[in-house]
């Protein structure tokens, strides 16, 4: 049997996902490491990983994964990358790695964005980069430049994490449009490289890799890497993708009006739209999605929500847990639909977890609001937090729905908060949408890319004829009203927080 591979580079791990072509099956999976990568904090605010640690857990997630199928690595036809976005990997002339990455969750560079929003003029920033420059992969840059003069002397390339990990895999430089998009380097209304920020930088555009389609031929397996994998010389690397388009793909959400949600640590709904629209507030961003080509446009618009799944985790932590032990997930979720809807005037602001974009870059605090010592109780906790978060999520949800992304279907993994059933009811009611849940993660998205990419799969209808559909939720006619109070009772109460 002939399988695809798709890998994972997560920041908190490496995922790698074998799917068998035949039945469309995964037949093995396997992450690495089992705790949490660590992430380096050299200052406050400061996010760095070296990329030969995400090197080292590719390599053990794949020889793990090779070994559980029970399968030779010259049955893998072809590689798909998933990756953490918006870091940066600088590369001398050899091709070494100059300092660790500068992650996505690093904040040092949010002066520069700013300082290149005013420069550049924010009517033209939006116009051409759909985005402010801020926080993101071109401002990264920019703080190495100036903090660090002698590395940035003799940067050769830059590159973003999956584009390294392909260079590492491969031997061969390259980038994609979509990745360069989410570092705020592609000019989406020219189609082409973002001069504007590269003059305003001063940057050479030669440190830009070789462009490539997201789905494409973009190297063989060199000999060295074959045998650290345990995979075949040759085999072609055939798709790349940032962890949250890629988590659109991994739902076969391409084309325009769909959607894909997550809910993990951090809340996400992404859209897919053929106008590159923008926000003039900044709350959503814009970037090109995989499937785009100048004569079909397809653009992702990305709202995030940072604190989702980490408020469930404080909440079971702190009031649910003594000394390690109390109530797990399910638990809490049955605890949680002991409550009504609304939670008996009980409110949550999910937003302890940083700034919070769909906030305008304020970072408020989580709060509980109307806390009665009389009437409410744990349950009462627990589904305002899970309320809370869907709140939250259609907050920005409809800031979407202002820049012409209308919410009628989501898709979304059958996982993290969405395995709560309350939750999946509170989302769908209100936010008016069909729920869709998958049987999916990033890994097997990425192999499923692979897979269309390599021209296996004539096209997306084929790629994603075996993927399991768990359940369909659908807003409850007879919960719309209440919900709608609860979530107008909950807006008030976030303006008159955020002052």
């Amino acid at each position: 049997m002939s399988h695809l591979l798709g890998l994972d580079i997560g920041s908190s791990s490496v995922k790698a996902c074998l799917l068998e072509i035949a039945s469309g099956r995964a037949v093995a999976s396997a992450t690495s490491p089992t705790s949490e990568l660590p992430i380096e904090a050299p200052q406050p605010g400061f996010a760095e990983q070296h990329p030969h640690t995400w090197w080292q857990h590719v390599v053990a997630a794949t020889r793990q994964a090779l070994a559980s199928a029970g399968i030779a690595g010259e049955q893998v036809q072809a590689i798909g990358i998933s990756y953490q976005m918006h870091g940066l990997v600088c590369l001398d002339q050899a091709g070494e790695v100059l300092r660790p990455a500068i992650i996505w969750c690093d904040s040092r560079a949010v002066p520069y964005g700013e300082a290149a929003l005013r420069a550049i003029g924010s009517e033209r920033c939006l116009s051409h980069l759909r985005n402010s420059p801020g926080n993101f992969t071109a401002s990264k840059l920019a703080w190495v430049k100036e903090h660090e003069p002698e590395i940035y002397a003799r940067v050769h390339r830059i590159m973003l994490p999956g584009d390294w990990i392909a260079y590492r895999l491969t031997g061969r430089v390259s980038t994609t449009a979509s990745g360069l998009s989410e570092g705020i380097l592609w000019d989406m209304a020219e189609d082409g490289l973002a001069g504007m920020v590269l003059d305003h930088f001063g940057f050479d555009k030669a440190i830009i890799p070789e462009v490539l389609p997201s789905f494409a031929q973009q190297g063989g397996l060199s000999s060295a890497a074959a045998a650290e994998l345990g995979l075949a010389a040759g085999t072609q690397v055939t798709y790349r993708g940032g962890d949250q388009p890629n988590n659109a793909l991994s739902l076969n959400v391409l084309q325009p009006g769909e959607l894909a949600a997550t809910a993990g640590t951090s809340g996400v709904v992404y859209g897919v739209t053929d106008g590159a629209g923008a926000d003039p507030q900044q709350r959503v961003n814009t970037f090109v999605h995989l499937n785009h080509r100048a004569d079909a446009p397809r653009y992702g618009v990305l709202l995030c929500v940072n604190g989702t799944g980490i408020a469930s985790s404080w909440m079971r932590r702190h009031t649910c847990s003594v000394d390690g032990a109390g109530l797990d997930y399910p638990a809490m979720n049955d605890a949680a639909a002991r409550a009504p809807v609304g939670s008996d005037g009980l409110l949550v602001l999910p937003f302890g977890n940083g700034a919070e974009r769909t906030l305008g870059n304020r970072n408020p605090g989580a709060a509980v609001l109307g806390l009665d010592f009389n009437r409410h109780g744990r349950a009462h906790l627990l589904r305002a937090t899970q309320e809370g978060i869907v709140f939250a999520m259609k907050y920005g949800i409809d800031v979407m729905a202002e820049m012409g992304v209308p919410v009628k279907r989501v898709r979304a993994g059958y996982a993290n908060s969405f395995l709560s059933p309350l939750f999946r009811e509170a989302f769908a009611t209100t936010c008016g949408a069909e729920l869709e849940l998958y049987d999916t993660d990033g890994a097997q998205g990425a192999a499923r890319g692979a897979g269309l990419g390599a021209g296996i799969y004539a096209d997306a209808a084929a790629a994603f004829a075996d993927l399991e559909r768990r359940a369909v939720v659908s807003p409850d006619a007879a919960l719309s009203e209440a919900y709608a109070t609860a979530y107008s009772r909950w807006r008030q109460a976030l303006q008159q927080h955020l002052g």
